[in-house]
């Protein structure tokens, strides 16, 4: 039996597979296929199972991803999305990338308890809630549900926010966002989210909550904001505190 300070064979392995495969990424570019599973164990010189258990690891860090039926491919890298109040339109053009999206559903209805305590609001009260599906590049990033009250900007079309920028819309009625308040946690996406942006149903996935306030306090919006864990990391600039 190996001591604690000794890896095991099986453990020695799949590192070493992982490394061969990591060489292989090097000349290898996003879009890319690797060879058949078959193929590649027999070069390798592993079982099929301890080469799954290396790409598996791979496809969780975001280097390589399955595409049911077809095969494994390189991965797009990641996009890091700084912690600031910007829009998804905003980030993706700092980044030299072409923002895009449609509208998947948009309708208005009462707040209910739980949008109205969000936006400060009676439950009575008419919040538009739309649900729209974003992209850079022409690959899909997130699906993001926005709440706003609907005496904002009482007039909103759906076609208003076709590939347009809510914070840009807001702007352009003369409402201007002081602050706002952001949560972030790990989820995985449920099988209609997962539809909807293409990829496997429980894919690790980040989930976004912000309100967004005027001068005032009042708030804005509430949006609900699912990036595939794929295609996202984070990014924060740390600065040391002052004395």
């Amino acid at each position: 039996m190996p001591s604690a300070g000794e890896a095991r064979p099986g453990h020695t392995k799949r590192q070493a597979v992982r490394r061969e495969l990591l060489a292989m990424l090097d000349g290898l570019d996003a879009g890319d296929a690797l060879p058949p599973e078959r193929r590649l164990a027999d070069e390798l010189g592993v079982s099929r199972p301890t080469l799954r258990q290396a790409i598996d690891g791979l496809v969780n860090e975001g280097l390589l991803e399955r595409r049911h039926g077809s095969g494994t491919y390189v991965a797009e890298p990641r996009i890091a999305v700084p912690l600031t109040m910007t829009s998804f339109t905003e980030d993706m053009l700092k980044r030299g990338m072409k923002p895009g999206g449609r509208v998947l559903s948009f309708r208005t209805e009462a707040a209910g308890a739980r949008i109205g305590r969000r936006l400060a609001l009676s439950p009575a009260e008419e919040v538009f809630t739309i649900r729209r599906l974003r992209l850079a590049d022409g690959t899909t990033m997130a699906i993001e549900t926005l709440y706003l009250p609907r005496s904002l900007i009482p007039g909103l079309r759906r076609q208003d926010l076709e590939g347009r920028s809510f914070y840009e819309l807001l702007r352009g009625n003369g409402v201007a966002i002081a602050s706002g308040t952001e949560t972030i946690e790990p989820t995985v996406t449920t099988a209609e989210e997962a539809a909807e942006l293409g990829v496997p149903v429980h894919m690790p996935a980040f989930l976004f909550e912000r309100v967004t306030r005027d001068e005032n306090g009042r708030p804005l919006e509430y949006v609900r904001s699912v990036y595939r864990g794929d295609r996202y990391r984070l990014e924060l600039d740390l600065r040391p505190p002052t004395h």
